[in-house]
């Protein structure tokens, strides 16, 4: 069986705490694309850790956890990662760990690019991490880049960072005016960190295809959601790779399986890292009570969130992009606080009621239409059957499952692994 954890809004809902979750009953979980300009939180029993490019089922034993070939792999960070994991116990080997032969170096060169583009822009900016993603990506696409797969091959590896590093370089210099890169850093970073993961670098594709054909469970891990995909999110200001749980076949390296489960998670309010239309945001005072109460801040850059209370429509259209089988619900217990809870229903765009979630400048315009609920005003951090619950808890969820057209299977009321309420 293959289940897929993706994100139904901008990002940051918690994905990482289900995939922990849920990855005991896994054989494999799969990272399918993107690179570590995000990160998942998990609290368990072994602590906290923020995740950026290992897949979160690396702290279950027994399950093997893939970085698949859509994926961008920085190799310098994915050596601090796994050195810290090591640090606290977490034990990661060439079995439990590997990369696919397919993934896309992500080389220093991405992040100065990515760095000197942000600081062009200025005011216009798009909202990066300045992770070097948009350049790798865009470096792909246009066939100039190492793969993975190249680290096996030193000589080859060679030959071709010579003129990816001569091309590479007309951009700096030439359209950023920056000092260029040379031949000779780039082979010893490349050697010093590739060197180090070369035995985790191997043919994927085969071993999911095995694995599926022999009916292992399987589980494909997003990143970001389904606001920030680059075909379907809120373009340009989305991330450069296909967060959707319909690519995951694709940047996992088993294109021709098909997903059996989309589990779609989301938060029980609205956050938002980076720029963008954000219909509902709130500002001054009003959000940073809420940023407080709920400690929004960025898992991979640690900037505060912009906040807000649910988006239906936008929750409507990200579960329906995402095929969402049910809905996780995070962070109730951060409303504990409440006296009074609003859901955005609809939205004015230019005086009309629209309760479909536009694109382009329609979005820009786009004003909140609220309806209002009473608060619980008592701790849920303990609850963990649904009639546990106050009722006006209940009646929250309810409402969104019906606003949202789709069913709300478990419920977070803390961070720890068992903090959840399966609902049904």
């Amino acid at each position: 069986m293959i289940t897929a954890i993706v994100g139904i809004n901008w990002g940051d809902e918690g994905k990482g705490r289900m995939v922990d979750m849920l990855a005991e009953k896994q054989d494999i979980v799969c990272r399918y694309q993107g690179g570590n300009n995000a990160g998942h939180t998990v609290v368990n029993p072994f602590g906290k850790f923020v995740l950026n490019l290992i897949p979160c089922g690396i702290f279950h034993k027994g399950v093997v956890n893939i970085l698949g070939g859509g994926m961008v792999v920085d190799l310098e960070h994915l050596c601090g990662e796994i050195d810290r994991l090591r640090e606290r116990g977490i034990e990661i080997t060439p079995e439990n760990l590997m990369i696919s032969h397919r993934a896309t170096i992500l080389m220093p060169w991405d992040v100065a690019q990515d760095k000197l583009e942000e600081g062009r822009l200025k005011d216009a900016k798009y909202g990066s991490t300045n992770r070097g993603i948009a350049p790798i990506y865009g470096d792909k696409y246009m066939k100039k880049s190492l793969r993975a797969g190249d680290l096996l091959h030193p000589e080859y590896m060679k030959s071709t960072l010579k003129g990816l590093v001569e091309w590479k370089n007309l951009t700096i210099e030439r359209v950023y005016g920056a000092e260029p890169f040379t031949y000779e850093a780039m082979l010893e970073w490349l050697e010093t960190y590739g060197g180090k993961l070369r035995d985790y670098v191997r043919n994927t594709d085969e071993y999911l295809y095995e694995a599926h054909k022999a009916g292992k469970n399987i589980m494909f891990e997003a990143q970001l959601a389904a606001l920030r995909d680059i075909d379907y999110g809120i373009y340009p200001y989305t991330t450069s790779s296909n967060t959707i749980a319909a690519y995951g076949p694709i940047g996992a390296g088993i294109p021709g399986a098909r997903v059996d489960l989309v589990v779609g998670v989301v938060k029980a309010f609205s956050t938002c890292v980076g720029e963008g239309p954000f219909a509902v945001e709130l500002f001054g005072e009003e959000a940073e009570k809420l940023r407080q109460a709920t400690g929004e801040y960025g898992a991979a850059t640690g900037r505060p969130r912009r906040v807000g209370p649910f988006d239906a429509v936008a929750t409507r259209y990200g579960t329906r992009v995402q095929g969402a089988d049910y809905l996780v619900l995070t962070k109730l217990d951060n409303l504990d606080h409440a006296e009074k809870i609003r859901v955005c229903v609809a939205y004015d765009v230019d005086g009309k009621r629209v309760e479909n979630f536009p694109t382009g400048e329609a979005l820009n315009k786009a004003k909140p239409i609220y309806e209002e609920m009473p608060g619980w005003k008592c701790d849920i951090t303990g609850c963990r059957k649904a009639s546990d619950l106050p009722k006006e808890a209940v009646d929250y969820i309810k409402f969104v499952e019906k606003v949202c057209d789709c069913p709300i299977k478990y419920v977070s009321v803390g961070p720890e692994r068992e903090a959840y309420i399966e609902m049904y």
